[in-house]
């Protein structure tokens, strides 16, 4: 018998993760697999790209996994720049387009993978598209970007940047500036940076954002990229004012990349994410399937579906895929919203609800905040940080955590993370049996501290 073909549309996490476990299962003369990526580089760490940029990583094919010719070498074969135009469902097959050529072919699938990303959030403003305004969602991007630094610092002494957005993207690329010597202007609509923290917790991040030299500009919309006479970006204006620059970067966040999925008339959510079951496939659809950021997974703690742009997500609905489709049997549960990041020394954290996911999903909560360190506070080198946490009224049940501080305050996070997918109470928390010494943490850990002030605010309520 004829090998089955499994088509995947997109080189990255979930494609090429899909790609080498269905591989791991089954040989090239039961299962043939065709990968279609439209860029230069595929199995790449899109979330080391500030990294990179900002010099703490040095060489650009540190951030790749696994090249095209390892992939090949597994009986995988990865077309590189070739984008995949349209899917025809009833045929089941796939137009593709080789980037370089122009010439285009048809390509049948029995199993159809779409890991198609996200795509940089792009308003339709006046001067967007001009030369010096820079996204960073993939390598290509950000291999873009660093040759215009590099260009900019060769011939000219300005070293002006403004970051558009004040979210993940956004303050990762003001310390990779920042890190090279530019003098750095973050404008963002909200009122603090960090829309993926309440706003007092961002209020932090705005603090320390100001003390490390960068300027944030809140409350600002972005109406136009000014650009010279050369058509090339000059700077940013909002409806106040105008910032000059010399390059400027895009961080207001992604959107799923599902325009193939839509003109297919395959299902979306709100988010415009496609829309699967546990097991990665897509609703109402045997043969098809998806993952990583353009799809939409459930919130564990909300209940809601959510769109989530993540690399951790992207690489385990690959395996997922990969598994089903080799003959296995795997399934993806959902998330509670796990985030890190840091600005410089800050380290930024979240997870669960904030407040306004929990008002608007009608959950009724107390919230507190503590003050702690990351060591015993004798030891040398402890550091400060602020641990919020929210807790449903009356049960007591944990809906979410936020932490800012120095080193050793995000990936305490992940106790949260671990309590909210266990279902536990604030109350369950305190019990818990964390590691303890003075060079790690105080007695009792900042989260825990947390967790205690929760209770005791959860019983005060009742």
């Amino acid at each position: 018998m004829a090998p089955q073909r499994m088509v995947v549309i997109g080189g990255d996490a979930t494609g090429m993760s899909a790609a080498s476990q269905a591989r791991r299962h089954k040989p090239a003369d039961e299962l043939e697999i065709v990968a279609l990526e439209r860029g230069h580089f595929a199995s790449y760490s899109a979330c080391g790209i500030p990294y990179w940029v900002g010099g703490q990583v040095k060489a650009r094919d540190a951030l790749i996994a696994r090249t095209p010719e390892e992939h090949r070498a597994r009986d995988i074969d990865l077309r590189m720049r070739t984008e995949a135009t349209e899917i025809d469902l009833d045929g089941q097959r796939v137009r593709s387009r080789d980037v370089a050529a122009g010439t285009e072919e048809w390509i049948g699938f029995d199993q159809l993978v779409l890991a198609t990303g996200a795509r940089p959030v792009r308003p339709p403003l006046p001067g967007i598209d001009a030369p010096g305004v820079h996204g960073v969602q993939t390598l290509d991007d950000g291999q873009a970007l660093l040759d215009v630094l590099e260009k900019e610092e060769e011939t000219s002494g300005g070293r002006r940047a403004v970051i558009v957005g004040g979210g993940y993207i956004g303050v990762e690329m003001a310390e990779a500036l920042i890190n090279r010597g530019y003098t750095v202007t973050v404008v963002d609509r909200g009122p603090q940076p960090m829309s993926t923290l309440d706003p007092d917790m961002g209020a932090l991040v705005h603090q320390a954002m100001c003390g490390m030299g960068i300027e944030t500009v809140r409350g600002a919309a972005v109406t136009e990229i000014l650009t010279d006479k050369e058509g090339r970006a000059r700077g940013v204006a909002t409806a106040d004012a105008e910032y000059p620059a010399d390059v400027v970067v895009l961080g207001l966040g992604v959107r799923p990349e599902t325009q193939l999925a839509r003109a297919a008339g395959l299902p979306l959510g709100e988010s415009g994410g496609l829309r699967t079951d546990l097991a990665m496939r897509v609703r109402g659809h045997e043969n098809i399937w998806s993952g990583g950021d353009c799809v939409e997974v459930l919130n564990l703690v909300s209940g809601r579906p959510q769109h989530i742009a993540l690399g951790t997500h992207a690489n385990k609905h690959g395996q997922i895929i990969g598994a089903n489709i080799g003959g296995g049997y795997a399934t993806f549960p959902g998330v509670v919203g796990t985030a890190v990041s840091k600005v410089c020394d800050l380290e930024i954290a979240r997870t669960g609800l904030l407040e306004r996911h929990a008002s608007a999903v009608g959950l009724q909560f107390v919230t507190v905040t503590t003050e702690s360190t990351s060591r015993a506070g004798y030891y040398p080198g402890a550091r400060s940080m602020r641990v919020k946490m929210i807790a449903e009224r009356r049960s007591g049940r944990l809906l979410g955590t936020q932490i800012v501080g120095g080193e050793g305050a995000g990936k305490r996070v992940d106790i949260a993370a671990v309590a909210l997918t266990a279902r536990m109470t604030v109350e369950q928390m305190t019990a818990l049996d964390l590691g303890y010494a003075p060079p790690f943490s105080p007695v009792w850990d900042p989260v825990l501290i947390a967790a205690r002030k929760a209770t005791a605010a959860v019983r005060a309520d009742r």
